[in-house]
């Protein structure tokens, strides 16, 4: 497809339009400021228009949606998860993964503060002392690192498969 690659092909210009879009959406797996994975698969969407469709069919739609679904799901996941390794109780990661949902009331930082609040007063609502509350608290910033690099795997997968598609 590139082989021949002048600029009346269409797949140059939606390479061209693409690529910023997707180098951003990799940043956003990162930066909480950004929906990183969801731009990406918006990137691929804006390739497949300008190409018409003609490299991308509907699998691969499919397929990236499902990875963009994972990535969104790993949050939460991972974020539980680091609550757990660093003695959270059942209290602290409902109040990690109810916290997580500040992004829709804050923005993107509910993301980092939301977990961190609502895995320590998960544990001080239930009577924990202030310290065992901050190591759940810390848990959860640990799982959501955690999670961040989890969803830079699935950013690279998703990337991969584009490219892969294109050759």
């Amino acid at each position: 497809m590139f082989w021949g690659a002048t600029l009346a092909n269409p797949h140059v210009w939606g390479f061209f339009v693409a690529t910023p879009v997707i180098a951003t959406g990799m940043a956003g797996t990162l930066l909480p400021v950004l929906p990183g994975t969801l731009m990406i698969l918006a990137g691929f969407f804006l390739y497949g228009v300008i190409t018409g469709f003609d490299t991308l069919g509907s699998s691969f739609f499919l397929g990236q949606t499902i990875l963009v679904c994972l990535s969104y799901l790993v949050d939460f996941i991972a974020t539980a998860f680091g609550v757990k390794v660093y003695g959270g109780s059942k209290a602290a990661i409902w109040g990690a993964v109810l916290g997580s949902l500040l992004i829709f009331v804050i923005g993107p930082f509910g993301l980092l503060i939301g977990p961190l609040a609502g895995a320590i007063l998960g544990e001080l609502l239930m009577g924990e002392q202030l310290h065992r509350a901050m190591r759940a608290g810390y848990g959860s910033f640990i799982g959501f690192i955690g999670g961040a690099l989890v969803k830079l795997l699935v950013a690279c997968i998703m990337v991969g498969w584009f490219i892969m598609s294109l050759l």
